[in-house]
């Protein structure tokens, strides 16, 4: 990942005292699921950033940086329905 990937990812913070240790942005109380939610339900960075005002851009980048670091794996198992 080039630098500015790592400056985003520093931006989420996994703390045991806020929200049950869940990755939250900047020590805020606003967990990585619940921004990747509203953005995947349709909202639009500037929505979400109207909606939180003490939410930055550069923020709901380092959710999207964050959520494609996780998804990157060697295999992934089919499960059953």
């Amino acid at each position: 990942m080039n630098d500015n990937g790592g400056r985003l990812l520093a931006r989420i913070t996994i703390d045991p005292a806020i929200c049950h240790g869940k990755p939250c942005v900047r020590g805020l109380r606003y967990p990585v699921e619940v921004l990747l939610d509203l953005l995947s339900s349709g909202m639009t960075i500037d929505e979400v950033l109207d909606d939180y005002e003490d939410l930055e851009r550069e923020d709901l980048l380092a959710v999207l940086a964050f959520a494609a670091r996780l998804s990157r794996t060697k295999r992934l198992d089919p499960v059953d329905p």
